[in-house]
């Protein structure tokens, strides 16, 4: 189909392009920005004007849930839910039932999205086999199928599997997503390792147990050389020490989750099982630090860290429940919101979601440059509302953000060129009831 996107404000941070321009589409791709394409005729046109026309956005994290938890999601609902918030590209950890440990699990990860059509799910091979942190997988293999990295998501505990891990990842040229987190000083905590979880009776993890993990892999980075990338930053400390890192010329970046950026360890003061995360939520200097190092380009992506949880995995004791939020539909306004409170421009937010990952990935997506695939995100930037749990198209309805009020909304999101979401006529909604 061919499309045309008129009067919208473009903010495309890779181009660094921050203008008014119509966007025109023809078999899944970009073919111009401004002027007319000759002989183009559209057989659909989209009326921008008053909203913002950006790159669809790309998540680093996000669990669909399929295979083996179909309980709590699927692809297809996940990525309807991505869909409905301006995000075109996901990236699938390798923790699925069978773990992505072979090419097998990984086609059918990719296959299953491409049915769907509503976004692309890129996997996350292991990097060791059943993530045991014992057997280095196959990496070469599951690359060649398809898998944009590997990654450990459960701790390493023997530091030599891991150099030799990061090794077999450099000789082909695979990035590394790390999740840094010691699990013996990590244990069985569920919260941060501060007063609150004092004065509550839980168990903590120090900030220490990320720390240490970031510290041991900055060393090993300094000597193989290989490009490392940190999910889930939840302290100051650890994206200090990344900062440095990168100062010093190594490849590595980091991201963070929006939640870390809006919520603390005093947020777990009723026991709200929806603020169980892991890592866990840290204090307001930590909060704070990660704001300002997220400001200064250290942190170059936002992710969501999406877990759709059925209702009975958070109807225990915070503790004995199952770990993180439902979050796709809130990672744009929480976004939009550190706009709002001054945290970072417009155009840096933007590429915190956009070309900031798809730098990580390698892709040459996260872009509206001519003749690249469509995914775009449109979204009035004005519009107030109230996150409800009614509203939320995820299967999982996890989420410590309900009635929260967000400025900023999405409109419509375009996938290799098809419309996957277009907000419904609320006036017409209205009329007829």
């Amino acid at each position: 189909m061919r499309i045309l996107i008129k009067n919208g404000l473009v903010i495309d941070p890779a181009n660094n392009i921050h203008r008014q321009e119509n966007i025109y589409i023809e078999a899944g791709r970009i073919v111009a920005l401004g002027s007319k394409p000759d002989g183009f005729k559209p057989q659909k046109e989209i009326d921008a004007s008053d909203k913002i026309v950006c790159p669809g956005l790309v998540d680093l994290c996000a669990r669909m849930r399929e295979p083996g938890d179909e309980q709590k999601a699927d692809i297809t609902s996940e990525t309807k839910a991505a869909a409905a918030s301006g995000i075109t590209t996901l990236c699938h950890p390798p923790d699925t039932q069978p773990i992505i440990d072979t090419p097998a699990v990984a086609e059918l990860i990719y296959r299953q999205s491409q049915q769907a059509g509503y976004a692309t799910v890129l996997p996350i091979g292991a990097l060791t086999k059943q993530l045991n942190g014992q057997e280095l997988s196959e990496m070469a293999t599951l690359q060649d199928a398809g898998c944009i990295g590997v990654a450990n998501i459960r701790p390493i505990n023997d530091t030599n599997v891991l150099r030799r891990a990061l090794e077999y990842a450099a000789t082909f040229n695979i990035t590394v997503f790390l999740t840094p987190q010691d699990a013996w000083l990590a244990q069985d905590g569920c919260a941060h390792d501060g007063p609150v979880a004092t004065q509550l009776g839980l168990p903590g993890i120090p900030a220490s147990a990320e720390t240490s993990v970031v510290a041991k892999v900055i060393a090993l980075v300094e000597e193989i050389g290989v490009r490392v990338h940190f999910l889930h930053l939840s302290t100051a400390r650890a994206a200090q020490m990344i900062g440095r890192a990168q100062y010093d010329g190594h490849k590595i970046s980091c991201d963070v989750c929006a939640h870390q950026l809006f919520l603390t360890e005093m947020d777990l003061d009723d026991y709200n099982s929806n603020c169980h995360v892991i890592p866990p939520l840290r204090s307001q200097r930590d909060k704070e630090g990660l704001r300002e190092t997220l400001s200064k380009n250290i942190i170059s992506c936002i992710t969501s860290d999406h877990q759709p949880h059925e209702a009975d995995a958070k109807n225990m004791p915070f503790g004995a429940t199952e770990p993180g939020i439902s979050s796709l539909e809130t990672l744009l306004p929480l976004t939009l919101k550190l706009v709002e409170e001054g945290v970072v421009s417009l155009p840096k937010a933007i590429a915190r979601l956009t070309s900031g990952p798809a730098k990580v990935l390698g892709l040459d997506s996260g872009t509206l440059t001519c003749g690249e695939q469509a995914d775009i995100c449109i979204f009035d930037p004005e519009k107030i509302w109230t996150f409800n749990d009614k509203d939320i198209v995820s299967r999982g309805h996890n989420t410590p953000f309900i009635d929260w009020q967000f400025k900023g909304k999405v409109t419509h999101t375009l996938h290799t060129g098809r419309i996957v979401y277009e907000q419904k006529n609320e006036s017409k909604k209205k009329k007829h009831g």
